[in-house]
């Protein structure tokens, strides 16, 4: 992709997200089904054991767990859902990032002063809403902007044209494995920043110089992309990951 099809990406891209925010025009409450988190997100568990079949919910959400997205909440704690003016749909929006919250919170309340009194930001498990129905209500995961542009960014180094990326972007590199029970494992990294710092942490620790970063050796895919086959392909590529959350450097934890 030429340098006028990257900047055209993003544009497009903002103007996607300044339009989802433009068509807000009321926000109503949903009771919201499971806890917020209220600590740092732990580690996400890795099962153990073999498997011949197409992972379980269970399984994944062992996967996902510790991984924080943020919802808009009432004073009540409860879920506020945004309505479109021109498609009239209700949308549960996480965000990947926090600020990105903020912002659609700041946003929301100017278009309904009311909802202001009590309404803030929360962090949610992603484990517990990667497959939440309501119905009536269409969940959408809001990746970070800045890693929809690191994910244009690699694809147009490894020679993938694209006008846009579809799903929220996850990072991983062929030169880091992490290793339990003498089972090797993949991590997926959701900031691509966190990966560099990793591998310059890795090879630190090594007494080795910083590794160069390759062209092609940070691949990217989407999360969706990702569950859908640990769901449905017992073959799948992605059974062996783990993911990372965002500000993890996984040199830091000896296990």
């Amino acid at each position: 992709m030429n340098l006028d099809g990257f900047h055209k990406a993003l544009a497009d891209f903002q103007g996607h997200c300044s339009t989802l925010l433009g068509n807000l025009t009321r926000q109503q409450p949903i009771r919201s089904p499971f806890p917020f988190l209220n600590r740092s997100p732990p580690w996400a568990r890795i099962a153990q054991g073999g498997r011949s079949r197409p992972m379980t919910v269970e399984a994944i959400e062992e996967r996902l767990e510790g991984i924080p997205v943020y919802a808009l909440s009432n004073a009540s704690e409860e879920f506020l859902l945004v309505s479109g003016s021109s498609s009239g749909k209700n949308l549960g929006l996480f965000c990947f990032n926090k600020d990105d919250a903020e912002a659609l919170l700041n946003q929301v309340t100017l278009i309904d002063p009311h909802a202001r009194h009590g309404s803030k930001v929360v962090p949610v498990a992603l484990n517990k809403v990667f497959q939440l129905k309501v119905n009536g209500v269409a969940f959408r995961l809001i990746p970070e902007f800045s890693q929809v542009k690191n994910a244009l960014k690699e694809r147009e180094k490894s020679g993938f044209a694209s006008s846009g990326f579809s799903g929220v972007p996850v990072f991983q590199s062929r030169s880091l494995i992490l290793k339990s029970q003498n089972k090797r494992y993949r991590p997926l990294f959701f900031r691509k920043e966190d990966l560099e710092n990793t591998l310059q942490s890795a090879a630190r620790e090594q007494n080795k110089l910083n590794p160069s970063i390759r062209q092609g050796d940070i691949q990217v895919a989407s999360l969706e992309d990702v569950i859908k086959e640990m769901k449905e392909n017992s073959t799948s590529n992605w059974d062996d990951v783990v993911f990372i959350p965002p500000g993890f450097d996984v040199s830091d934890d000896s296990n």
